[in-house]
């Protein structure tokens, strides 16, 4: 046997065999720093604040780049850096912020026959690029009744989202979390049981991840022999995939930008969230209304690895469903759209 062979022989450890191992190793200063890195939480020992205290609006817009082109009954429409543009088989037109008025964008929108779409996208496009508009944040249940009882702006969520969207098969999400990908609020939590159901928190590969950070300090790459295939085709295949937060993360984004906006019954556009204290990510989701002439974003957070880790470990009824995001337990040091 070679030395390579016979050190890959050593590497391939059972899921089952290093839990009990990394168990023991973390007892001592492994397991010291694992707590400091992600039970402790903000305001102790002068580690921060949290989402609640934070002055969120300056990390959420850092990486906020409005984009939009899309096509609408035949005529393309584009949000430029100084305006809009229309373009189909007969004409091109311009529409400049500086030059043109919200009425020749209504005028141009009647002669297109976009049902207000341009018009909309030319007072909103505006004010998105200009960063003229303000957040609102609350919890889950809050944000879904403030959006559907207001004035919901579904191109300008779009110029949000940027070109990001619409990468996976809607079919696959909905088979996933047994929910119309068009139903938001349906969404949301058939996300929970379907991470329930077809994965859970890979605590193997955490535990790895904390022997490689806390014990090992980096000299040896312990969280790849857990790692695999996790797109929702995989995950529905394989039954049980371990996943870890950002892996949740991005799966979650997929599945609430899977359709456009405009079909959905709540238009949201998703971000990824950078929790460095607790060495965690977590899930923002946003809308865009018009109201009294402003626009407004608001915001909500979900944490699909707590609401899945406090099931694998039968402990919801205690921590309850752990997926309201907007807590004293959460920080966004970045965000990324």
């Amino acid at each position: 046997m070679t030395e390579d062979s016979r050190l890959d022989g050593l590497r391939e450890v059972s899921r089952r065999r290093f839990l009990a191992g990394a168990g023991a190793t973390l007892g001592g200063v492994g397991a010291a720093k694992a707590i400091h890195n992600t039970t402790l939480g903000y305001g102790q020992f002068g580690m921060g604040t949290n989402l609640h205290e934070q002055d969120l609006a300056p990390v959420i817009t850092e990486r906020l780049t409005p984009s939009y082109d899309e096509t609408v009954d035949g005529t393309r429409l584009r949000l430029v850096e100084n305006g809009v543009t229309a373009w189909n088989d007969d004409a091109t037109h311009r529409l400049a912020f500086t030059e043109d008025s919200a009425a020749d964008a209504r005028e141009l929108d009647s002669e297109l026959g976009l049902g207000g779409r341009l018009a909309e996208l030319f007072v909103d496009g505006e004010a998105l690029l200009a960063g003229d508009y303000k957040f609102e944040f609350s919890q889950p249940e809050a944000f879904f009744e403030r959006v559907t009882q207001s004035d919901a702006r579904s191109d300008a969520v779009a110029a949000v989202r940027g070109r990001r969207d619409r990468t996976v098969d809607p079919a696959i999400v909905e088979r996933f979390a047994d929910a119309d990908p068009a139903k938001i609020r349906a969404l949301v939590d058939g996300l929970v049981a379907g991470f329930r159901e077809h994965a859970g928190y890979d605590i193997p590969r955490y535990l790895a991840g904390s022997v490689e950070d806390n014990v090992v300090f980096g000299t040896v790459d312990l969280r790849k022999h857990f790692e695999g295939e996790v797109t929702f085709e995989a995950i529905l295949e394989n039954d049980g995939t371990g996943l870890f937060c950002w892996e949740l993360v991005h799966r979650s984004i997929d599945a609430l930008q899977a359709v456009g906006p405009w079909q959905q019954t709540v238009p949201v556009a998703a971000c990824y969230i950078s929790d460095r204290r607790h060495k965690h990510a977590f899930t923002g989701v946003t809308s865009v209304i018009r109201e009294d002439d402003e626009l407004v974003f608001p915001m909500t957070f979900l944490d699909y690895t707590h609401s899945t880790l406090y099931d694998d470990l039968h402990i919801t009824g205690v921590t309850g469903e752990g997926l309201a995001a907007y807590t004293d337990g959460h920080r966004a040091d970045e965000v990324f759209w």
